[in-house]
């Protein structure tokens, strides 16, 4: 069932929501870019059920939650996502995952401190941790200290998780229909993997009568594609994704709806609550 790629997908996914404003801030004018002072601190919980299991498959249901926290530390972002999710096969067997996804982003896009333990079954099997950081054309080095200490190589146009949703927010802002280059959050000891990001047209702020902080905001729909880096150089470009989410992201950089494709099954992740966390400078 893919267990170690379902969690790291799902520790992955969830980063790029924690580039949030604060849930009551003021909208964004139109024609200004969102920047990192738009990005404030909130805390989230996602109800995680089975929306689609594909044939052939043996996943027969899945349910779970997400918990997101972020914080402003003045010159960067602190971030702590944690998740449980129980997969059940056609037989009725049952397998507990669990995540505990932490990161401290510099606001300038620069440097990533991360740290991912994962579960299965109450026992820990996985540990990733190091330091990643790049320059003005976005490549740099990452340095593993867990599950051993080395560095990886990152490609010129890697992107952070913060970066990455302030560029395609304001991408779709802007009109534009396609973000593409190397993402890296530190979810992987492979480094940075491909992405590309395709954006539905800008939504004009609507009625969130869940959520009444969000309806001032704008809105977009996006559909990330990861690629796997060493499957493309190796084989001339790789068409189809290890895996695809769809989110939609309102300008704040809150994610209220998620899709998590993971060709077998999708994953529907939707928020249950949404609260501010004071801190900031």
């Amino acid at each position: 069932m893919r267990l170690r790629l379902l969690t790291a997908l799902l520790a992955l996914l969830l980063a790029p929501v924690a580039q949030a404003q604060a849930p009551a801030a003021t909208p964004v004018p139109q024609g200004q870019q969102i920047e990192a002072r738009h990005l404030a601190a909130h805390r989230a919980a996602y109800r995680l059920t089975l929306a689609q299991a594909r044939e052939p498959g043996n996943i027969a249901r899945a349910e779970g939650a997400m918990g997101y926290e972020v914080i402003d530390a003045c010159d960067g972002w602190a971030t702590r996502q944690r998740f449980s999710l129980t997969l059940t096969d056609r037989d009725g067997t049952e397998v507990e995952t669990a995540s505990d996804y932490a990161t401290y982003e510099s606001k300038d896009g620069r440097r990533l401190r991360f740290t991912l333990t994962q579960m299965t079954q109450g026992a820990v099997t996985t540990r990733i941790a190091g330091e990643a950081e790049i320059g003005a054309d976005g490549s740099g080095v990452v340095r593993y200290s867990e599950p051993a200490a080395r560095e990886e190589r990152l490609p010129p146009g890697t992107m952070l998780p913060n970066h990455h949703t302030i560029l395609t927010l304001n991408a779709a802002r802007g009109g534009q229909r396609l973000v593409v280059g190397p993402l890296f959050d530190g979810t992987s000891e492979d480094g940075a993997q491909d992405t590309t990001t395709v954006l539905s047209a800008w939504d004009a702020p609507r009625d969130v009568a869940e959520f009444p902080a969000l309806s001032p905001l704008g809105s977009v729909r996006m559909r990330i594609a990861f690629f796997d880096r060493d499957a493309q150089q190796q084989g001339g470009g790789a068409t189809t994704p290890s895996y695809e989410v769809s989110l939609r992201y309102w300008e704040n950089g809150i994610a209220d709806q998620l899709l998590m494709d993971f060709r077998e099954f999708v994953v529907e992740g939707r928020m249950v609550k949404l609260e501010d966390v004071p801190g900031g400078c």
